[in-house]
């Protein structure tokens, strides 16, 4: 596995949490010191482990809620 650096910007909002303790959040990341982007992945308690996970732009971000909004749930 590669080395990697990663800063949790802004916590935005979790999803759910596992009975182990893993939460599905969505927060603002810098990967590697880059421009932040939308992050969300599952975490584990205290931050130290990731699951696998997408980032999005704003602009992504932006098209998915819209995607969303126009659902019939």
């Amino acid at each position: 596995m590669s080395n990697f650096k990663y800063d949790i910007v802004e916590q935005i909002g979790q999803l759910s949490q596992s009975p182990k303790g893993w939460t599905k959040e969505l927060n603002l990341v810098s990967w590697n010191g880059r421009d932040p982007k939308y992050d969300l992945r599952d975490w584990g308690p205290e931050h130290e482990k990731m699951g696998k996970g997408i980032t999005l732009t704003k602009d992504e971000l932006i098209k998915l809620r819209d995607i969303l909004n126009s659902m019939d749930f």
